[in-house]
Formats: C-alpha cells, sequence, structure tokens
C-alpha cells in the first residue's frame, strides 16, 4: 500500500480516479471505512464515513440526487461538508441532533489519477504514485463500542423460539434445525407429540408452529386475539432465511419510517415521509404502540373499480414480545378492513435468521370473508415486502443490534427502535436472574 505518514496520518490511494461517479465507493483508509462519490457528474470526489449514523445503514447503498448523498433505508440527506439536509421523518421543520452530521476524513483529493484520502490532519500532498499501488481495504463494519444483542447471546436459552411450521413435521417424521447456534433434531411420534435432541427444557407447539425453549423460559407469550376470530382468515408465507442477525430485523419490522424508501416499489407512500411518533406502553414482556400512516394499499378490491383511491390511512398497533415476535394489526380507515401480520424469528446462527410470517386478515364489518383469490394476492404482496426488507438486511452487514443508544444517532420517529432495545436489555436481565437460579 503506497501511502504518506503512518498510522492514520498520511495520504492513501483509495480509488482510481476514473472509477469515482455518482455511485458511492466504499474504500479504505487507515484503518477506518469511508465512501468516495461525485455528488455532481464530473465534480469534484467527496469522501464520506462509510455508514450513516442512524441506523448504520452502509451508505455505498445510497444514491446522489441533487447533489446531495441519500441514505437508501430512511432517505437522510448529507451535503458535500458532511452536514445533513434532511431528515425525512421529521417533516420540513425538524431538527435532528449534533451527532446526525457525518464526519469525513481530514481531506480527500485527486491526484495522478488517483483518489486520495487523509484521515487525520497531515502535511505534504499526496505523492505520485508506484506503478500499480494497492489501496487500503476497506477494514469492514464498524462494531459498536457498547453491547452488541446478536443471536448468541446467553439469555435467548432462556425464551421460546419458533423453529418449524407444524405442518412441516408430519407423523413419524424428523427435522434437523438450527438455533441458537446448534443443531437439534425433532421427531413427531405416532400420536403425534414432537420430542427433541439433544434434551431441552420443552417443546411445544402454538399458533401453527413448533417452539423450543433450551433452558427455563424468562419470556412472556405474545397473545393473538385474531387467532380465534372467525371474522379473520389465515395464510402462511413460506418461511424465509435472512443473511444476519434477529434484531436489526425486529427494528426494521417495528420501523415505521423506513416504508418510502425500503417499500416505495409496493406499499411506500413516497410522498408521505413525516412520521408522528405515537406513545409507547410498556408491558409485561415488551410493548405496544399505535401509529397512524399513509401507504399503498395495491390488493384493496375497489382500488381496481375507482371505488378508492391507491393511497390509503392506516392505523397500525405495534405489539413487541422479546425476544423477537411482533404482532402488527393494520387497520386501514377508509374500507374497515384489517390485516394483522406476525413476525416470528428463529435465531439460527450469528449470520443466519429464519422468518416465519402469518396473515390474519378480515373484509371489516358485515363482510364477506376473504376469497381464496383475495389472499393469494395479500400474501403475493406480503412476499414482495418481505422480500425488499431482507434485502436490506443483506446491505447491513453489523454484528447484531446495538444496545447503547450511543451508538446510533435517534429522532422521535424511533421511539419504537429505543423501546426494542429497553426491551431486550430487561429480556438479557431476566435471563441472566433465571440463569443465576437455575
Amino acid at each position: 500500500m503506497d501511502m504518506v505518514g503512518g498510522g492514520t496520518t498520511g495520504w492513501y490511494p483509495v480509488a482510481r480516479a476514473a472509477e469515482v461517479g455518482t455511485t458511492p465507493v466504499p474504500v479504505g483508509a487507515g484503518g477506518r471505512s469511508y465512501v468516495v462519490v461525485r455528488l455532481r457528474p464530473h465534480g469534484e470526489v467527496t469522501a464520506f464515513p462509510a455508514r450513516c449514523p442512524h441506523r448504520l445503514v452502509p451508505l455505498s447503498a445510497g444514491r446522489v440526487e441533487d447533489g446531495r448523498l441519500v441514505c437508501p433505508a430512511h432517505g437522510w440527506r448529507f451535503d458535500g461538508e458532511g452536514r445533513w439536509t434532511e431528515v425525512p421523518s421529521l417533516g420540513a421543520d425538524g431538527c435532528p441532533p449534533p451527532r446526525a452530521d457525518l464526519r469525513g476524513p481530514w481531506a480527500v483529493e485527486e491526484r495522478h489519477g488517483w483518489v486520495w484520502v487523509a484521515p487525520e490532519p497531515t502535511t505534504g500532498r499526496p505523492p505520485r504514485p508506484a506503478a500499480d499501488p494497492r489501496p487500503a481495504p476497506d477494514p469492514g463494519p464498524p462494531v459498536p463500542a457498547g453491547p452488541v444483542f446478536d443471536n448468541l447471546a446467553p439469555a435467548l436459552e432462556h425464551a421460546w423460539h419458533p423453529v418449524a411450521l407444524s405442518r412441516e413435521l408430519r407423523p413419524g417424521g424428523w427435522s434437523q434445525v438450527r438455533l441458537l447456534g446448534c443443531t437439534w433434531n425433532l421427531r413427531r411420534g405416532a400420536d403425534g407429540a414432537v420430542a427433541v435432541e439433544p434434551a431441552a427444557f420443552g417443546v411445544r407447539e402454538r399458533l401453527g408452529l413448533i417452539w423450543l425453549a433450551p433452558a427455563e423460559p424468562a419470556d412472556v407469550p405474545l397473545e393473538v386475539p385474531e387467532v380465534g376470530d372467525r371474522r379473520f382468515v389465515a395464510g402462511w408465507l413460506p418461511p424465509l432465511r435472512s443473511p444476519g442477525p434477529a434484531g436489526p430485523l425486529a427494528d426494521t419490522f417495528l420501523d415505521a419510517t423506513h416504508g418510502p424508501f425500503v417499500h416505495a416499489a409496493t406499499i411506500g407512500a413516497v410522498d408521505r415521509t413525516e412520521v408522528v411518533p405515537g406513545e409507547v406502553v410498556r408491558e409485561p414482556g415488551g410493548f405496544s404502540s399505535i401509529q397512524e400512516q399513509w401507504v399503498d394499499n395495491p390488493v384493496d378490491p375497489e382500488v381496481a373499480t375507482g371505488g378508492r383511491p391507491l393511497r390509503q390511512r392506516r392505523r397500525t398497533t405495534y405489539t413487541f414480545r422479546a425476544p423477537f415476535r411482533m404482532c402488527l394489526r393494520q387497520e386501514f380507515l377508509d374500507s374497515g378492513a384489517a390485516t394483522t401480520l406476525l413476525y416470528l424469528l428463529q435465531p439460527e446462527d450469528l449470520d443466519s435468521t429464519r422468518v416465519y410470517t402469518c396473515l390474519l386478515v378480515s373484509a371489516g364489518p358485515g363482510q364477506p370473508l376473504p376469497t381464496p383469490a383475495w389472499m393469494a394476492e395479500q400474501v403475493a404482496l406480503q412476499r414482495r415486502v418481505l422480500a425488499e426488507d431482507v434485502r436490506s438486511q443483506e446491505t447491513l452487514a453489523v454484528p447484531g443490534l446495538p444496545l447503547d443508544p450511543r451508538d446510533e444517532v435517534h429522532v422521535p420517529a424511533d421511539r419504537l427502535g429505543l423501546a426494542l432495545r429497553e426491551a431486550l436489555c430487561d429480556f438479557t436481565v431476566a435471563g441472566r436472574r433465571r440463569h443465576r437460579a437455575a
């Protein structure tokens, strides 16, 4: 690697100048990660930290728009100096905390056909590089300073985890599953009972799933009244595997601000980005909150006939139970229809989470039950929405969910995300107590 200076001082060649355009390029210099990009076609090169301070989303997946670098997950915009210029969830008059600004390297310069970065103050100018300089590698995602809740957190042993759909295990059959970095063997006897090896605290069936608790549980069950409500018809999405830990994925499912950006092609209302935060109600094992927002509702039969507009008002009641169980009851205020989404996560390994998703759909008071064709549309739409969330997780590449609020920048619309972190902290404490008692 060619450079002037040592440590984090000096100039580092990070990319050929001809290869840097208006698409951010991830680079490394002095053991730090950056992106380099031109905010205008053929303009000068700017260097930014590799991650958005909000949720540590890689800015290499971002885009340039009107001379600003735009975060792909929540639409935060930054100018060439790294200052935030827009936080969509805050609205036009919102003001995020000072830490929302990006702190870039000391200098970036285009010289001798290369882009050079100086992370810290240094002397001199970039030298003429060797015939074939070796740019410094990108050191990868940052490690949060505080605790991180990952898929092998010890407290997770003290919880019930979904490990298979009930219908996946037939009488006399067996299946191998991964949970908390271990392999478990499930067997269903001729009498329908399920056994597990190696020995665990228990195995049970509930909500159409097989659940496994490695040690005595400290969690609180998630209640879903719609399961016993005859006005609702259930439909399951095929289980899907998400790369990465369950914590950040749960954060996404509880996030009311990413829709216009991550789900712009499906349900996101791209012109309704401001979020008025709802109140969070602390409950045993978790919390609940109610949030009203605008979304596109392409599966509403009245949209096709012109009876209702595509853009509709929706009230969502979020219910969370640690560690990774979420119920989102979505009530469409113009039609009276309701869709309840169950997101139930299986932490398999550090880099793998299995996602179980159930839809419970009602056409509204006095309306007939949803038809099979309508349910098929609903399931197909939610599969596309879930695929968008999983693609977002693929780019995130973080070891787990940071629990220290200082490791990320939070704004008022992030109340549910903060409540999630607090609930997992409480769950960790409860798990430790249960472990000591055992």
